[in-house]
């Protein structure tokens, strides 16, 4: 029997079924952090992009949690100035998946299979995956949270990434609104896309914990919020990286607080 949406939404709301480690991407010659199942073959894995002056660490709740339900995910520590290079996050964030890829993760038996790569990002780490996808023919999805426009555009970028992408916006989004950001991305996009904006969400919400940036930026995290990225990254990310379709349905329907704004199946997309 199918799940309904409902169902769906509230089993990847909570943790998954694998224990979960946590390593250190520096050992690999890259500042960063890699979560993991404790065991298991040939997974798929997801390289998360931060935003503007964001520590990975911020995000450790989302990466431990794409682990538990049998994804690599991995986030560099890198261009965490005020001044960064989109260009490069990006090239970290497809660094990150050869690592990822390339070397033996944990003390047990963990590999990743090349062919279920994706990305994900928020804020401009969110635009920056879209460069990382545009640049590699490897990424097979990307998923973003409030992603942010990005010098090269990531806009112009997303008309050149045929594979699926999933953005979320901040319906109280003051620092990178809708309209001119994630929005213009998913319209831009090469390939399937769904947008959908989220009620009751700031920019900042999908972070935990405090840091000095939120001085700065508008918002604060919101458990709510990040309870429901989490549930839908994961549903995007095991649909397509590992071929199920068992949460499909989550995917196709609206949610309460996060309904489908704009989509465009592969039957629209022009060959």
């Amino acid at each position: 029997m199918v799940s309904k949406p409902k169902e769906l939404l509230e089993e990847l709301s909570h943790e998954g079924p694998h224990d979960v480690l946590r390593g250190n991407l520096a050992l690999a010659g890259l500042p960063g952090v890699v979560f993991t199942p404790r065991s298991g073959l040939s997974l798929p894995a997801v390289a998360f992009g931060h935003g503007w002056l964001q520590p990975p660490g911020r995000y450790r709740g989302l990466l431990s949690h794409l682990a538990s339900w049998g994804i690599v995910a991995a986030a560099p520590a890198t261009q965490l100035g005020p001044l960064p290079s989109h260009r490069l996050l990006a090239a970290d964030l497809r660094t990150t998946l050869d690592i990822v890829t390339g070397v033996r993760l944990g003390p047990d038996s963990i590999s990743v299979d090349p062919a279920r790569l994706g990305v994900a990002g928020h804020s401009t780490g969110g635009g920056s995956a879209v460069l990382a996808a545009a640049a590699s023919d490897g990424v097979r999805c990307v998923a973003t949270y409030a992603a942010a426009q990005t010098l090269p555009s990531a806009s112009a970028a997303a008309a050149s990434v045929s594979a699926p992408g999933l953005h979320l916006a901040a319906d109280g989004d003051l620092v990178a609104p809708a309209i001119g950001n994630s929005e213009a991305i998913a319209k831009a996009w090469g390939g399937p896309v769904q947008f959908r904006k989220l009620d009751k969400s700031t920019h900042l919400a999908v972070t935990e914990g405090s840091h000095w940036s939120q001085r700065l930026l508008h918002g604060k995290p919101k458990h709510r919020v990040q309870t429901l990225v989490r549930a839908l990254f994961t549903a995007f990310f095991l649909t397509h990286l590992t071929k199920t379709d068992k949460y499909r349905p989550l995917l196709e329907s609206d949610v309460k607080r996060a309904a489908i704004d704009f989509e465009r199946g592969p039957e629209s997309v022009p060959a």
